[in-house]
């Protein structure tokens, strides 16, 4: 069985008097999918943005490799090894796939002129390329602005840049919204060439098909709280829909 890299225990999140997260709780483990799946409302979200620092849970406790961390800030999360991949996706269109990949990590040029701002663009282009084909991304050109690929190589990229910065966990919000059949299982290829490289992947979706079809594991919120854990090769897309709908409850709420 794969380590845990992360594990959530009891979280609650409060605004006001709304209860986002009732003592949720979630693991991901290392080369693994797992799904995090849920009705509108069931906490997903939530849940998500206090894994990557978005948000501060109320209580509970973080684990990251067994230690209890503080993520109070999107970037202490990426410094610890965490990305994530937004559904609106984040890119920068007027930029091509190499400036999008070191956005906010740009590779300065050495000497005086690195000090004086300018970016070693030959380099970062040179590494994107080779970043790509590592993770099997095909794109039809490097030299153009990301706003003039296709939605499945758009997405592709907002994936591989979180890859390549992540260590330990990605999270992937919807990866495949809005995507044709051909560019979704692109998308999904990417997807597990990153598990198969020893990332934990948290995938959260609707696509009920899609989550048996790459995940490891399947984790199901409802109000707030997490109510079924699956393998993915022992479940039905059934035994799903009646986790999310209540017909089917295997840890009680405390």
């Amino acid at each position: 069985m794969s380590e845990i890299l992360l594990d959530a225990v009891d979280l609650t999140k409060h605004y006001g008097s709304v209860e986002a997260l009732r003592g949720a709780s979630f693991q991901a483990r290392a080369g693994e999918v797992t799904s995090l799946i849920g009705d509108n409302g069931a906490g997903k979200s939530t849940l998500v943005k206090c894994l990557s620092g978005a948000e501060q849970p109320t209580s509970g406790r973080i684990l990251l490799d067994g230690t209890e961390v503080q993520l109070d800030s999107p970037v202490t999360a990426r410094r610890v090894g965490i990305e994530t991949v937004y559904q609106d996706l984040a890119v920068a269109p007027e930029l091509d796939p190499a400036a999008n990949l070191f956005l906010g990590r740009e590779i300065p040029r050495k000497g005086l002129l690195g000090k004086l701002g300018m970016l070693d663009k030959p380099e970062m282009r040179k590494q994107a390329v080779q970043e790509f084909q590592r993770l099997g991304v095909t794109l039809q050109s490097t030299d153009v602005p990301i706003g003039s690929l296709s939605g499945g190589q758009r997405q592709s990229v907002a994936v591989a840049r979180s890859v390549v910065w992540a260590s330990k966990v990605v999270f992937m919000d919807e990866p495949t919204a809005a995507l044709g059949v051909v560019q979704r299982e692109r998308v999904l290829d990417v997807i597990k060439k990153v598990r198969d490289k020893g990332i934990a992947v948290v995938l959260i979706s609707h696509n009920m098909p899609e989550v048996l079809s790459v995940s490891d594991r399947i984790e199901v919120l409802r109000l707030g709280k997490r109510v079924a854990r699956f393998a993915a090769t022992d479940t039905k897309l059934e035994d799903l829909v009646a986790a999310m709908t209540g017909a089917l409850v295997q840890e009680e709420a405390a």
